[in-house]
């Protein structure tokens, strides 16, 4: 059990967690027809705004309530007001889904007031689905936005079901974690259709943010899950949430519509799908087909070719709680040891970390711990650190502004694992034989040569 503790220093220097905005604004891009909309100045929404293009590549649909500081002072109903009437009429959004930020918090904004407000005197907006969700940027992280935001689309949108409904027995509910990219949905889609049953993704990034090109441009996401898809969840006859943070979406539908969940923690790694799989054959009744089980060949073969150049390994890793834990236990699993182990939120979920301690902490605490380490793990705002300590920097998670490609990350399913551990080994193997600038090696003299001497140093 690893031990948690939290930094004591009185400002973040190098950021390691995006903010709970960003995490609920992500979240509503997985539906279809939806805009996200920031309630607050209109630099919160911009800092987001950049990071989602930079990430993803693709036109980035969020707004914002643009207040200023005498809306903040007064209360911002008119802006919200006005947000939500020239959203509806000019991008015809279908799902208007409003992330509060640390200004309106601060304020005290009451913006499920405002919503009735709004539906009372805007009746001809009664078509549009509103969506209020408290995400305050001053306390919590990503995760904790995205969370919040799946649970409250499940709260307002999903209709409760008759105590007679016929479920659908081919029919699932996957509620993924916000650490797994388009790419890993596509992979799960792939893997559940194979036995025959029918996946319903909330949210579903792989069909709004995987990288395609539409036939018309939308101002409103690209693709999704679909609101008429969401009101209808509650006859399907299972559901699986990934990821610890998921789990209060899960209740929340298991409550609105009576339908049991099944949760993992984990999806990286040999064990935790054949789990998952184990469990899809379970209830779709079918055999694991043979293509699976060939790929799980190839992942034992990976691992057996991998672990000659990952084992023993020291890591230095940052991430999000439940992708601290899933990564951080499959390395640990290959061998590695995680010397050094910072994330974003003091959750339960960190003292399951395969490490001695976790520091809830930013990149500057990563870089104070990682000196010795062999490979540095996080997003791109590692970058500098990676180049500071001359140790190889294996880019995951939100953002990667610095590679082309990021969507399409796969780690989860026997594939992806395989493609996961290739990509581990080939950066060890690269940088096997790299020297560092700062670092003599002595020469050993043939027989007849005179010694090397150390060079001088530098003063």
């Amino acid at each position: 059990m690893a031990k948690v503790s939290v930094t004591k220093k009185a400002c973040t220097v190098n950021p390691l967690k995006m903010s709970q905005p960003v995490g609920g604004a992500l979240a509503f891009m997985g539906i279809k027809d939806s805009m996200p909309l920031f309630h607050g100045s209109q630099g919160c929404t911009s800092f987001g705004l950049v990071l989602f293009v930079r990430h993803f590549k693709e036109a980035i649909p969020l707004q914002t309530t643009a207040m200023s500081e005498v809306a903040t002072v007064l209360g911002g109903y008119e802006n919200v007001e006005q947000a939500i009437v020239n959203i509806s009429n000019k991008q015809k959004a279908r799902l208007i889904g409003i992330c509060s930020t640390g200004v309106t918090e601060t304020k005290g904004d009451d913006v499920d007031a405002y919503i009735k407000l709004v539906r009372q005197q805007h009746p001809e907006l009664d078509d549009v689905k509103l969506v209020y969700v408290s995400t305050p940027d001053f306390k919590d992280a990503l995760q904790d936005g995205w969370d919040k935001t799946v649970a409250k689309v499940i709260e307002v949108l999903v209709k409760e079901p008759p105590a007679d409904v016929a479920r659908n027995p081919k029919k699932i509910v996957v509620l993924p974690g916000c650490h797994m990219t388009p790419g890993d949905l596509d992979e799960l889609r792939d893997i559940i259709e194979a036995f025959g049953m029918e996946p319903y993704f909330l949210p579903d990034l792989a069909a709004s943010l995987d990288g395609h090109i539409p036939d018309d441009f939308t101002p409103t996401t690209l693709g999704g899950i679909s609101l008429e898809e969401i009101e209808e969840l509650g006859d399907a006859s299972y559901c699986v949430a990934i990821g610890e943070h998921m789990r209060r979406a899960a209740e929340a539908l298991q409550k609105k519509t009576g339908l049991p969940y099944r949760l993992f923690d984990r999806l990286i790694g040999l064990l935790p799908n054949d789990a998952f799989i184990s469990y899809i054959s379970q209830i779709s009744g079918k055999d694991v087909p043979t293509k699976f089980k060939r790929q799980r060949s190839q992942m034992v073969d990976a691992m057996l070719d991998a672990h000659f150049h990952i084992g023993g390994k020291k890591i230095a890793i940052g991430l999000e709680p439940d992708f601290l834990f899933d990564f951080g236990s499959f390395l640990v699993e290959m061998g590695c040891h995680l010397t050094a182990a910072v994330s974003t939120n003091n959750l339960p979920i960190l003292e399951r970390v395969p490490a001695e301690s976790v520091l809830v902490g930013d990149l500057e605490d990563l870089e104070t711990m990682a000196p010795g380490c062999d490979l540095l793990v996080t997003h791109a705002h590692g970058r500098q650190a990676s180049e500071r300590l001359h140790i190889p920097l294996f880019r995951i998670s939100l953002p990667i502004f610095d590679r082309l490609g990021a969507a399409h990350i796969t780690s989860v399913g026997y594939r992806g694992g395989r493609d996961l551990l290739f990509d581990l080994a080939n950066m060890f193997i690269a940088n096997m034989h790299v020297v560092k600038p700062d670092t003599w090696y002595p020469h050993v003299a043939e027989p007849g040569e005179a010694e090397h001497p150390a060079p001088p140093t530098s003063h």
